[in-house]
């Protein structure tokens, strides 16, 4: 096997262990990575949904209150408002979903179902406790979710869920006077929940891996090439010179011409030496011949 093919050999071996080292370590920090985008986004997206909540209370409601008591207006209610606002971001985000899991719901569309709940108990046998990252797997796939905790902290909440008689007439005859009451102050009634599928992440985290490998592995044959070309150039041919001079001269043909000296390099000084040992050669055989001229 000749050198270059020897050395582009190891050199594919090293690049080959390197790349798969690389796309190891890579594609976990890749994935993480986009894991870790997507719980900021929906974090911010939740902190979105809590500020609608403190405007409709504080802002909305108080407007809207004279009208209450004849029409039931559900843009006064907090988890409607931020809902309707986070359906509308999900025309340029549809891969993201919000709900207002609620244990005791007026609307039956936010009560909470078994593995909100969950969280929602979490949050409650926990006060301190201010959010819930996790996956659960579903019939569609794996799902990462981030939760935070619904706590009543201003009265105007408790306008519609204290008690039934302080609820206005018009919410009790849309949805009747079975749910949504019994609230208290600093109580956790429920939990914001945003959920994404991972295939949203992964998928994030997949184009970026064929991007970072595609670049690696131009980056490791631009190497390749270039280490060829300079070991073709700097020891290759050189070594392939002297072999053939060598060749010359061990079939007695003694004229052949001197390896070229070029710079102070490790081929420079062995082709030093062996134009040096030539030159010896060339005086011994001269004094065998003029030897053997005399004894003649």
């Amino acid at each position: 096997m000749k050198l270059m093919a020897k050395f582009n050999l190891v050199l594919i071996g090293v690049c080959s262990v390197g790349l798969g080292l690389a796309g190891y370590l890579s594609f976990n920090i890749l994935r993480h990575n986009a894991q870790e985008e997507v719980v900021q986004h929906a974090g911010m997206m939740l902190e979105a949904a809590l500020a609608i909540r403190g405007y409709t209370v504080s802002e909305i409601r108080p407007l809207l209150a004279p009208k209450l008591k004849k029409t039931f207006l559900p843009q006064t209610v907090p988890a409607y408002a931020a809902t309707q606002n986070f359906n509308i971001l999900r025309k340029k985000h549809p891969e993201y979903s919000y709900k207002e899991a609620t244990l005791n719901p007026t609307n039956p569309r936010d009560r909470a179902a078994d593995w909100e709940t969950d969280i929602v108990e979490a949050f409650r046998n926990n006060p301190d406790r201010t959010e819930v990252i996790g996956n659960r797997m579903t019939p569609t796939g794996p799902i990462l979710y981030l939760a935070r905790p619904i706590t009543i902290k201003k009265g105007g909440c408790l306008t519609c869920h204290s008690t039934v008689s302080a609820a206005p007439k018009s919410m009790l005859a849309l949805y009747g006077d079975a749910n949504g009451f019994g609230w208290k102050m600093n109580e956790t009634v429920g939990a914001q929940i945003v959920t994404v599928p991972m295939a949203y992440p992964i998928q994030k985290a997949e184009n970026a891996f064929k991007v970072f490998m595609g670049s690696l592995t131009g980056i490791f044959v631009f190497i390749i090439i270039v280490l060829n070309l300079m070991l073709r150039a700097i020891v290759i041919k050189p070594v392939t010179s002297m072999a053939k001079i060598s060749d010359e001269i061990s079939k007695g043909n003694m004229a052949a011409e001197e390896f070229k000296e070029t710079g102070s390099d490790e081929i420079s000084v062995l082709g030093g030496a062996f134009n040096r040992m030539r030159r010896s050669l060339e005086k011994a055989i001269k004094m065998l011949e003029d030897n053997e001229t005399r004894m003649l």
